[in-house]
């Protein structure tokens, strides 16, 4: 969008960091829930039905648009909606997920989007020369997203 001359309510280094915290956030949710849940899909394809990853990240990517661009028009969060109702559509027309799969997939992807702006004003405000931020994954016995804010004492 930016380089279509259309710029949103952050800088691109604002819009990116936002937006990998989304898909992160979403990401570290949705794929322990697949494993613990065991759902098999319609198709009978695999047991990692529940809940949609790609309803999530549309849905992700739909509430982010939303977001970033409401002040310019709501068209661009609306057509971002339209996408990510037809990505969960196709999924269960397709027989890869069920309903509930979808509404999942959805809640969690316009969730992550939220959190992800939420974290990025603690960052933004609280950062700076005096402090240290960092996001980083964690794996192992549990999966999620680790935030550490510090500050510099010299």
């Amino acid at each position: 969008m930016q380089a279509c001359g259309v710029k949103g309510k952050n800088s691109i280094k604002d819009k990116a960091l936002i937006y990998t915290i989304s898909i992160g956030i979403s990401t570290c949710i949705i794929y322990p829930l697949k494993y613990i849940t065991n759902e098999m899909r319609p198709d009978n394809s695999s047991t990692t039905s529940f809940p949609s990853g790609h309803t999530a990240r549309a849905f992700a990517s739909a509430e982010f648009l939303r977001r970033e661009y409401q002040d310019i028009s709501p068209w661009y969060g609306i057509g971002g909606y339209a996408v990510a109702i037809g990505t969960g559509v196709l999924r269960m027309y397709n027989n890869k997920h069920w309903f509930s799969d979808v509404i999942a997939g959805a809640g969690i992807g316009i969730a992550s989007t939220t959190f992800a702006y939420w974290i990025y004003d603690k960052i933004k405000f609280r950062g700076g020369k005096n402090q240290i931020v960092a996001i980083y994954p964690i794996c192992g016995e549990y999966v999620g997203l680790g935030l550490f804010l510090a500050p510099v004492i010299l």
